[in-house]
């Protein structure tokens, strides 16, 4: 979850599988049904051109992608309220959708003046849920800390780890950022990148953790074989993404998103009571920023094999609501026709060719920027209240269809 800069783009598309009468149907089937159980599912930086780039790449031309699948379909407005910068950072986005509330860039779970706002997290805490953050990014970064923490600034990641541990307490905690649960001295078992090590001024945070009820796991074996109903797992010692030296990178993470949420539904959906899951695809986004595409393909076949395990388990649980959105989109990404002429310095911002399944064809990706950019972000949705984010939106939306959805 990189930095943000003024940067615009606009795309104009229709998700295919989208109807109004889809949508109308999805409706009725939950009309005067509770979500007992919500899961948010986050592409980071997934604009309409990321879900157009995967569904082209993936499915073909005729094919559809899982998160298409969804029986609604909206556009959500991102931009911050921030006074120096239009385009959102990812904490600002996150707010809004875990609070109803936005706010400057940079800030994590509170209003432009630094006063906190309850989230739907905690909401859910307080209606005898489970709650569960689950991301191939820094479990402190700044998309799950919006809703389970309160930070002037979301640099502050290890006071967003013992917030968690302290206060909200999540039942599940699964993604990277060990260096910021470890004291000065105490790599952890990740190491850290020469010249980057970061650490906690509270202590061994993992420590802490350990003593108030939660069961630490290092590494996949481990996270499969524990039967805890409280888990910590930390899997890399920043992002789970390798992102590697001047956009070369891959996307490799150590413990697959799918295994993380399969996992995190295990373990949620023993409370009767329901729950509240956070998932979230870190790579779209950091490979957008690196201008990546190849390794954009590989983070959402990862985030499209996550939404087909979350189907599965809304197949047997169908009072659950299921979203499916970008806090912003990243990097302007285009879809165009390849040309080979177009290979020179001046085109370095060309990505390809890519090969489009079930076709002879060819396309190319086209960047503008190695940022954040003001473009509406799609969401698609099922289960009860899906509705509410059919058509465009604020992303301050999201937060009241979730909230009403469940009735907290």
């Amino acid at each position: 979850m990189r930095r943000r800069s003024l940067a615009a783009a606009a795309v104009v598309v229709v998700l295919a599988g989208s109807t109004a009468a889809a949508a109308q149907s999805a409706e009725t089937e939950s009309a005067g049904r509770v979500a007992r159980n919500i899961i948010y599912i986050q592409g980071d930086g997934m604009g309409l051109g990321q879900r157009n780039l995967l569904r082209l790449a993936l499915k073909g031309k005729r094919g559809e992608l899982e998160m298409n699948k969804l029986p609604v379909t909206g556009l959500v407005r991102t931009l911050s309220v921030d006074p120096d910068e239009v385009v959102t950072d990812s904490g600002a986005a996150a707010t809004a959708l875990a609070t109803g509330h936005k706010t400057t860039n940079g800030k994590i779970g509170m209003d432009p003046d630094g006063r906190p706002l309850e989230t739907i997290l905690e909401r859910a805490k307080k209606a005898g849920k489970s709650t569960g953050l689950v991301t191939t990014a820094q479990v402190t970064g700044a998309s799950p800390a919006a809703f389970a923490a309160h930070v002037p600034s979301r640099d502050l990641q290890s006071d967003i780890a013992k917030q968690y541990i302290e206060n909200t307490r999540p039942d599940v905690l699964l993604g990277g950022g060990e260096d910021w649960w470890y004291p000065k001295g105490n790599p952890g078992l990740w190491p850290d990148k020469p010249g980057e090590e970061s650490c906690s001024p509270y202590g061994n945070l993992v420590e802490r953790a350990q003593r108030t009820g939660y069961t630490y796991v290092r590494n996949g074996d481990e996270l499969r074989d524990t039967r805890a109903n409280r888990i910590l797992g930390l899997f890399a010692n920043e992002d789970m993404v390798d992102y590697g030296e001047d956009g070369v990178g891959k996307y490799a993470p150590r413990v697959p998103l799918q295994q993380m949420a399969r996992k995190a539904l295990d373990v949620l959906s023993k409370n009767p009571r329901g729950f509240f899951l956070f998932l979230e695809e870190e790579g779209m986004d950091g490979m957008s920023h690196e201008n990546n595409a190849h390794s954009v393909i590989d983070a959402g076949r990862a985030l499209d094999a996550t939404v087909a395990e979350v189907m599965r388990f809304v197949e047997q649980h169908p009072d659950t609501l299921v979203l499916i959105g970008g806090d912003h989109e990243t990097g302007g990404l285009s879809i165009e026709d390849y040309d080979d002429s177009e290979t020179g310095p001046e085109h370095a911002r060309q990505d390809g060719p890519f090969a489009i399944p079930g076709s002879s064809q060819q396309f190319a990706v086209d960047w503008t920027t190695h940022d954040h950019t003001g473009a509406d972000t799609p969401i698609t949705a099922a289960g009860p209240g899906s509705s509410r984010v059919g058509g465009t939106l604020e992303n301050t939306e999201v937060y009241h269809a979730m909230r009403d959805a469940a009735h907290l």
